[in-house]
């Protein structure tokens, strides 16, 4: 893997026709607007989203198994707190400290002795009393999946589940928390990419990353004009839906849209933070692979036509750079030259004035 050195700033322009590029949860899912300046707005965890899901496909094999130290760790339905523990394991970590419950009631004991518990639940009698151990090793999820599909009976069940309740999880060493971030960092793409905040109360803590690439909210140049729009589905949910519409069987539903909207964001890269965090130029070229084809593995009727039509990248000649990032993105310009609301691309003019350039920063299109 080789190491980023260099500073990079860049731009990326990407427009959306006749579609939702981030609805609101907030405002009935329309499409999120500056209610100030009416100017549309996709959120930097939008983006982030798309960038993780193309990473995923594009380092899958045929079964989806991602290849080493490119799966995702904020992906679609993950539990959190299992990458925590598969990384306190690999390493060798304790997970917990080691809880040990009297059996008062003899019936609920004689099941346990009886009964084959999951790895990290062990049974233990001294002096004619039983004992119920969490030990410290111990995975509470694993223990919890377990017992779902354990035939125990309702006291034991619950028995059990007071004690996991009761165990505490180890309060790892600052070289625990150390040694936890960095195999994260070397398992997962998007920590190392974009950082993560790993200090879970229910799982071992993993502490923080500080991402070398950060993003801003996408603004988009002019105003948009949120539209709702009434659509029909020649079908119903039930039976009792049926009858009452006589079999007509209409459901109506509302659709919001955008009819063209150009947006711009604003990105920024460390080198220094990706030398912390081992983010490579390997890794770089897959980040802008990501932002030129991510739309097109991401297509849904409610986005319409999204686009990525320019990647402007400004490449400093130091770690800690040659200019101002602001600077250098004023030499971007972005203006509408047709009359009228935009309806394409080719409605506006993106100039860049290289003549400007100032001295260590190159620049590059890559789309």
């Amino acid at each position: 893997m080789s190491e980023l050195k260099n500073r990079i700033d860049f731009i990326y322009i990407f427009d959306v026709q006749d579609g939702n590029p981030n609805g609101d949860p907030d405002a009935g899912n329309l499409p999120r607007v500056d209610a100030q300046t009416g100017k549309g707005l996709v959120t930097d965890v939008c983006l982030k989203r798309k960038v993780r899901n193309y990473v995923q496909l594009a380092s899958s094999d045929e079964n989806g198994n991602c290849q080493k130290g490119y799966d995702i760790y904020i992906r679609e339905k993950a539990v959190l707190g299992k990458s925590h523990v598969d990384a306190f394991k690999a390493l060798g970590y304790e997970l917990g400290e080691e809880t040990k419950e009297e059996i008062k009631k003899p019936e609920i004991a004689e099941v346990l002795k009886e009964t084959s518990l999951c790895e990290g639940l062990s049974f233990t009698e001294e002096e004619e009393k039983g004992y119920l151990i969490v030990e410290a090793v111990a995975d509470k999820n694993s223990i919890t999946e377990w017992l779902k599909d354990a035939e125990l009976d309702k006291d034991t069940a619950s028995f059990i589940k007071g004690v996991l309740k009761k165990s505490k999880p180890k309060k790892p060493t600052a070289e625990e928390t150390a040694g936890g971030r960095r195999w994260m960092c070397e398992k997962f793409y998007d920590v190392r990419t974009f950082g993560a905040v790993m200090s879970l109360k229910s799982a071992p803590n993993c502490g923080q990353v500080r991402g070398p690439i950060q993003l801003t909210f996408a603004r988009s140049v002019d105003p948009v004009a949120a539209m709702e729009h009434s659509i029909t589905r020649m079908a119903v949910a039930t039976e009792e839906e049926a009858k009452k519409q006589k079999g007509d069987n209409r459901t109506m539903g509302r659709k919001a849209t955008v009819p063209y909207g150009l947006y711009v964001c604003h990105g920024f890269i460390s080198a220094n933070l990706a030398q912390q965090t081992g983010f490579s130029e390997e890794d770089l070229a897959l980040f802008w692979d990501a932002l030129k084809n991510m739309f097109d593995v991401d297509r849904s009727a409610a986005r319409g036509l999204m686009s990525a039509q320019k990647l402007i990248v400004f490449k400093h000649d130091s770690v800690l750079g040659n200019a101002p990032a602001n600077k250098l993105f004023d030499l971007v310009k972005v203006e509408k030259k047709c009359d009228g609301a935009p309806r394409k691309f080719e409605d506006y003019n993106v100039t860049i004035s290289k003549d400007c350039l100032p001295t260590g920063v190159t620049i590059e299109e890559l789309i």
